[in-house]
C-alpha cells in the first residue's frame, strides 16, 4: 500500500515513462554519441595499460605455469605432461632451500641496513642546510649507475685473501686477518649486500624525503613547544607521519631483494660460470632458476621455481599489505595524537581570546 502511495497514481508512471522514451528519441546522433562518449570514455583511457599488462605481463605469467606442468626442454620444446612433479622436484632438490637461505641471508643484509641509511639521510636533507639541490643530486648518482658497472667495481673491491682489494687493505689496517670475500658464503652475501645498499639507499631516501616534507611543520612546532627534542620529534611526529610511505619502501625492497639477480651473477664471473660460487655460497633463487633454464635446458623445472618465487613474493606482499592496512587504519582512528591535541586546543584558544 504504501509502495503505490510513493509511486503516485499509475498514469502519471506512465506518462512519465513514455516522456522519457520519447526523449532519447528525440536525441541527435551527436548528442548520442557525446552521452557514450562520457561513459565509455574513462575505460578507454585506461585500457593501455591493461592491453600491454596482458601482453607483457598476465600471459608470460598463464604461460610460465603452462610450461612448469610439463617436461619442456629448452631446445626440443614440449615433450609430455607431468603435472607437478617439476614442483615436487624442486621443493626436494637441496640447492633450491640452498637458494632461498641465500636469498633471505641477502635480503637481510641489504634492506635493514638500507631502510635504516635511507631515514637518516632523508632526515638530514630535511633539515635547513645549504646546497639541498646538490645534496639530493649526490644521493641518487649511485642509482643512476647501472646494476653491471655497480657489480663489477664492487667485484674488484672485494677480492680473496692474497689478492690486492681495498676491502682487505682496509681489514689488515685494523689488525685483522684478511678474508675470503668471494669464496666464504657470509663475506660474500656481505659483499652483495653491499652493493645493493650503495645503489638503493639514495633512492629511498629521496622516496622518504618527499614524505617527510608533506608533513605539518605546525606538528614540529607543537612538539618543540612541549620540550621534545630533534631525536624524539622524529620518533614521535616524523615516523608516524610517514608510516605508509615507509611501508611501500619495506614492500618495494622486498620484492626487488627476492629477486636479486645481476649482483650475484656478476660478483665472481670467474668461478663455475657465475652461477653463485663454487659452492654455491651466494647463489640466490632467481640465479639458480637461470641456472636449471640456460645451463641445464630444463625450461619447466625453471618455470616451476619461477612460480615458487612467485608465491612466495605475493605471500610476504599480502602479509606486508595486511600490516599496512591495519597500521594506517590505526593512523586514521588516531590521527590527532596527544601533541597535536595539544596544539590544536592552543589554537582554539588563542582564536577565543582574539575573538573576545
Amino acid at each position: 500500500m504504501s509502495s503505490m502511495l510513493g509511486q503516485g497514481p499509475p498514469e502519471a508512471v506512465v506518462e512519465t515513462e513514455w516522456a522519457e522514451a520519447e526523449r532519447r528519441r528525440s536525441l541527435t546522433w551527436r548528442q548520442r554519441l557525446s552521452r557514450f562518449d562520457l561513459k565509455a570514455s574513462p575505460y578507454l583511457y585506461i585500457s593501455p595499460f591493461f592491453i600491454v599488462f596482458g601482453i607483457v605481463g598476465l600471459f608470460p605469467l598463464v604461460y610460465t605455469l603452462y610450461v612448469a606442468l610439463h617436461d619442456w626442454d629448452l631446445l626440443s620444446g614440449k615433450e609430455a605432461f607431468v603435472g607437478f612433479e617439476n614442483f615436487a622436484w624442486a621443493l626436494g632438490d637441496q640447492f633450491f632451500w640452498n637458494s632461498i637461505v641465500n636469498t633471505v641471508s641477502i635480503f637481510l643484509l641489504s634492506t635493514i641496513p638500507q631502510l635504516i641509511g635511507a631515514l637518516v639521510i632523508a632526515a638530514l636533507l630535511d633539515q635547513q642546510i645549504r646546497a639541498k639541490t646538490t645534496w639530493r643530486m649526490g644521493v641518487l648518482l649511485p642509482y643512476v649507475v647501472t646494476p653491471v658497472a655497480v657489480a663489477l667495481i664492487f667485484s674488484s673491491v672485494f677480492r680473496n685473501a692474497g689478492d690486492a682489494s681495498l676491502a682487505n687493505n682496509i681489514v689488515e689496517a685494523l689488525g685483522f686477518e684478511p678474508i675470503e670475500w668471494k669464496r666464504e658464503r657470509l663475506p660474500s652475501h656481505i659483499a652483495i649486500a653491499t652493493m645493493v645498499n650503495w645503489r638503493w639507499t639514495g633512492y629511498n631516501a629521496l622516496i622518504l624525503l618527499s614524505a617527510m616534507q608533506a608533513v605539518p611543520r605546525d606538528l614540529y612546532e607543537a612538539a618543540a613547544i612541549d620540550g621534545a627534542g630533534a631525536i624524539k620529534r622524529f620518533f614521535s611526529v616524523t615516523l608516524p607521519s610517514i608510516r605508509p610511505t615507509l611501508i611501500f619502501v619495506v614492500v618495494t625492497a622486498t620484492v626487488y631483494g627476492l629477486q636479486i639477480f645481476a649482483e650475484p651473477r656478476l660478483y665472481d664471473v670467474s668461478n663455475a660460470g657465475g652461477i653463485g660460487g663454487a659452492d654455491r655460497q651466494f647463489q640466490t633463487t632467481v640465479l639458480y632458476l637461470w641456472e636449471l633454464a640456460f645451463f641445464r635446458r630444463n625450461s619447466g623445472r625453471a618455470s616451476a621455481v619461477a612460480w615458487l618465487l612467485f608465491l612466495l613474493i605475493i605471500s610476504i606482499g599480502l602479509i606486508n599489505f595486511v600490516i599496512s592496512k591495519r597500521l594506517v587504519a590505526g593512523e586514521g582512528e588516531n590521527q590527532l595524537s596527544r601533541r597535536e591535541r595539544r596544539a590544536l586546543a592552543r589554537a582554539e584558544k588563542d582564536r577565543k581570546a582574539v575573538a573576545r
